[in-house]
């Protein structure tokens, strides 16, 4: 049997409770920066997420997690709010179709690292943006570093 990893342990152990709070599961991280490991859990709604929102997830999940166990070492749990998040389901790039984004690339294209535009959507791995030239672009999927909404004030 292989080895599934810590984020999707906890997305299957978390999905029904986001779920039955009313609330988005955007992202799971199990990542170590310096020497903590910390285990992030993005959530969303219409209208945004709160504290209040962030903690009671949070003393769910946690129960949850205490019960389980399904990580060894000791970590530092976060809920939160996506902020400005990458874009990395399929999902999300049928929710933001319309607005702008921004997308890194691993490898210049046309000499250039960086695009902006509206997002057009998601076709097959195929990411498509018009720029503001009208020009239309595709990036294969796994040719992009980032794609994130661009805010502007």
């Amino acid at each position: 049997m292989a080895k599934r990893k810590v984020e999707d342990i906890v997305e299957e152990l978390a999905q029904p409770v986001i779920d039955a709070m009313s609330f988005e599961l955007v992202d799971v991280e199990f990542i170590k920066e310096g020497a903590n490991w910390y285990l992030r859990v993005y959530i969303d709604k219409p209208g945004g997420v709160t504290i209040d929102d962030c903690q009671a997830i949070s003393e769910r999940l946690s129960d949850i997690l205490d019960e389980q166990d399904p990580i060894k070492q000791s970590y530092i749990l976060e809920v939160s709010s996506p902020g400005e998040r990458p874009l990395k389901k399929d999902r999300d790039f049928e929710r933001f179709r319309g607005e702008i984004v921004e997308v890194k690339l691993y490898q210049p294209l046309n000499g250039k690292k960086i695009y902006e535009g509206e997002l057009l959507g998601l076709t097959g791995d195929i990411i498509e943006i018009k720029t503001d030239d009208g020009a239309t672009i595709g990036f294969d999927r796994k040719d992009t570093a980032l794609v994130r909404r661009v805010i502007r004030f």
